[in-house]
C-alpha cells in the first residue's frame, strides 16, 4: 500500500478562514459589545437626564415666593417624574428622595441666583431649583463576554427656574433710587411715599432715579413708546420679571402720552390716542391743572382763555417740613394732589432722602382748598383707617363716594375738574381693568447692572405699583421753576401682586418654568 504524501497536507489550505475568525473572534466581540453596550450606556444617560430636566421643570414651576414653595417644589419634582430607565439594572423607575427643606444640600437644591452662589433659606427667596437623580448601573449585553467591568453608576442633574413676565402694560423700568444703601429696595419702606423720577432723554446715563422704558415687541421708536404708555389697549406682549432690555431713544417727548391719563391731550398724539378715544383717562383725573372756556385740552402757558393750565394760586409752600397755615391754605386755588413738602418747595426740592420723599404732604391745605367736594376736613381715622392717609388712598375714596364735582378757581376764569371733560367718563379706578393712574414699574439696580441706552437682559429687581400723583410738565420758570418738563412724580403704593391685584396696575402675568443647565 503507498503511504500517504505528506506534501498534499501541508498544501491543503481549506481550514485556515476558521482559524482566522477564530483568532479575530474576540476582537469582533469587543467591537460589538462597544457599540451594542455604549448605545445601552448613551440611551441611559438620556433616560436619566430626561428624568432630571423633567423633575427640575415641575419643582420650578412651584417656585413662585409663597409659604410651602420648596414643599410644593420637591414633592412635584418627586412625584411627577413618569419616565422609565428600561436598559437599567434593578427597577426601572428613575426616582429621587423627597427632600422639602429650602437649602442647598442633598439631591434637592435650591438657590438664590442663576449662579448657584447664594443658597435659598426661606420659600420667599427660593428662586431656583437643582435636581439630582438616584444612580443606575447599565445591564450590558456583551461586555460580560469579554470580561470587561459594568458601566457603573450613573446619575443625572438638572438646573432650572420659573420665568415670569408681566404682560399687556406700559414696559416703565426705575433705577433704584437708593441703591447704595437699599440695593433690596424694601418695597414696605417706601409706600405712601413720593418719588420724584427724571425721565432719561435719550442719553446713555441711568443713575438712581432715572426712569426710562424696557423693549417689548410692540415696536422701535418714540412712536411705539408713546402707544404703550398712552393707550388702554397697550400694544406688544411680555416683558420678563427677571431680566429685560433698556430701550434706547429720546423719552422726553413720549410724556404727552402719559399725560392722558389725566385727561391732557397735546398737539401731535393723532397716531398715538386717535381722536384721543384709545387714550382714556382715569375717571379720577384730579390734578394740579384747571381748564379755562373752549374745547382745547392741551397744557397752555399763561392765564384765561382755553386749555390746562397752572392755576392763579398754585401750592408753592416755603418749608419741607412745615404745612401751610389755615389762612395761607385758603387763599389758594383748588388743589390736585400734591407732592411731599420737602419736594414741592424747589425743581430739586429739599428732601433728606434726595429723590425719595418722606410721605409728609400737606393734607390740611389740600382739603380746605377742596371746598366743593370736602366742606370740612374730614376725620381720617374714621374716614380713611389711617391718621396719615396717601394720595392713593384719598383718590380712591373720592372716586367710590363722589367727590369728584368741579370747582371754579378764586379768578373766575378757569375751572377745577375731578372728572374727564376731553374724554369722558374715564377708566373708573378699583376696577377688572388696569387703573390708569397706576403704574407696575421694574426696579433695577442701574449701577450694579451697568445700564446704558441699549442694555441687554438686566436683573429686575421687583416690579412695584406706584400712583401717578402729578402729570409731568414744566411748572413756572427761571427762580419761580418748581417742575421739570423731565419729572414724573409718583408715590409708591406696593409691591406689584403678579396677576392682578387690588391695585390693579398690570393685568397678565405668565409663569414658564425653564431649564438653566
Amino acid at each position: 500500500m503507498q503511504a500517504p504524501d505528506r506534501r498534499l497536507f501541508w498544501l491543503n489550505d481549506s481550514g485556515a478562514v476558521a482559524a482566522s475568525y477564530a483568532l479575530a473572534l474576540p476582537v469582533l466581540i469587543a467591537v460589538a459589545a462597544y457599540g451594542m453596550d455604549y448605545a445601552r450606556m448613551a440611551g441611559m444617560d438620556s433616560e436619566l437626564q430626561n428624568g432630571a430636566d423633567q423633575a427640575a421643570l415641575a419643582g420650578a414651576s412651584q417656585l413662585n415666593k409663597k409659604a410651602g414653595a420648596c414643599s410644593r417644589a420637591a414633592n412635584a419634582a418627586v412625584s411627577l417624574v413618569a419616565n422609565e430607565s428600561l436598559l437599567g439594572s434593578g427597577a426601572n423607575a428613575v426616582t429621587i428622595p423627597l427632600e422639602v427643606t429650602c437649602d442647598a444640600v442633598g439631591q434637592i437644591r435650591f438657590y438664590q441666583d442663576k449662579a448657584k452662589a447664594t443658597p435659598a433659606t426661606s420659600d420667599a427667596n427660593a428662586r431656583f431649583i437643582e435636581v439630582q437623580v438616584n444612580a443606575k448601573t447599565v445591564d450590558y449585553a456583551l461586555f460580560p463576554v469579554i470580561g470587561l467591568v459594568s458601566s457603573g453608576n450613573m446619575d443625572a442633574a438638572a438646573f432650572a427656574g420659573l420665568g415670569s413676565a408681566v404682560c399687556k402694560v406700559p414696559p416703565v423700568m426705575m433705577c433704584n433710587p437708593n441703591e447704595s444703601t437699599d440695593p433690596a429696595f424694601t418695597t414696605a419702606n417706601y409706600v405712601g411715599k413720593g418719588i420724584r423720577l427724571i425721565a432719561n432723554d435719550g442719553g446713555g446715563t441711568y443713575g438712581p432715579g432715572v426712569f426710562g422704558y424696557l423693549e417689548t415687541d410692540a415696536g422701535s421708536g418714540a412712536s411705539a413708546t408713546s402707544q404703550v404708555l398712552g393707550r388702554e389697549l397697550v400694544p406688544g406682549e411680555c416683558v420678563s420679571a427677571d431680566g429685560a432690555d433698556v430701550k434706547p431713544g429720546v423719552q422726553v417727548s413720549v410724556l404727552d402720552a402719559l399725560n392722558t391719563r389725566f385727561d391732557i391731550y397735546a398737539n401731535g398724539l393723532n397716531q398715538t390716542c386717535g381722536d384721543g378715544s384709545l387714550c382714556p383717562p382715569s375717571a379720577n383725573s384730579k390734578k394740579d391743572f384747571l381748564k379755562g372756556a373752549g374745547n382745547s385740552c392741551q397744557i397752555s402757558s399763561g392765564m384765561g382763555g382755553q386749555g390746562w393750565r397752572v392755576p392763579v394760586a398754585p401750592y408753592r409752600p416755603t418749608s419741607p417740613v412745615n404745612p401751610l397755615s389755615n389762612a395761607e391754605a385758603d387763599a389758594l386755588s383748588p388743589m390736585g394732589y400734591p407732592r411731599d413738602m420737602c419736594h414741592a418747595v424747589s425743581v430739586t426740592g429739599a428732601c433728606t432722602g434726595g429723590l425719595v420723599g418722606d410721605g409728609n404732604w400737606d393734607r390740611n391745605a389740600y382739603f380746605r382748598t377742596n371746598t366743593a367736594n370736602w366742606a370740612t376736613i374730614p376725620n381720617f381715622s374714621s374716614t380713611f383707617g389711617t391718621t396719615s392717609p396717601t394720595r392713593y388712598q384719598i383718590y380712591r375714596y373720592e372716586y367710590a363716594n363722589s367727590k369728584l364735582a368741579s370747582q371754579g378757581d378764586i379768578s373766575g376764569g378757569l375751572t377745577a375738574y375731578s372728572a374727564p371733560v376731553c374724554q369722558a367718563p374715564g377708566i373708573p379706578p378699583g376696577t377688572a381693568a388696569p387703573d390708569r393712574r397706576v403704574l407696575s414699574i421694574a426696579v433695577i439696580n442701574c449701577n450694579a447692572e451697568a445700564v446704558g441706552a441699549s442694555t441687554t437682559d438686566a436683573e429686575i429687581n421687583k416690579f412695584v405699583d406706584v400712583f401717578l400723583v402729578e402729570p409731568s410738565s414744566a411748572r413756572g420758570t427761571g427762580g419761580d421753576k418748581v417742575t421739570e418738563n423731565s419729572d414724573v412724580y409718583v408715590e409708591v403704593i406696593g409691591e406689584t401682586t403678579l396677576g392682578g391685584g387690588s391695585n390693579a396696575g398690570q393685568s397678565i402675568r405668565k409663569d414658564v418654568p425653564y431649564l438653566v443647565e
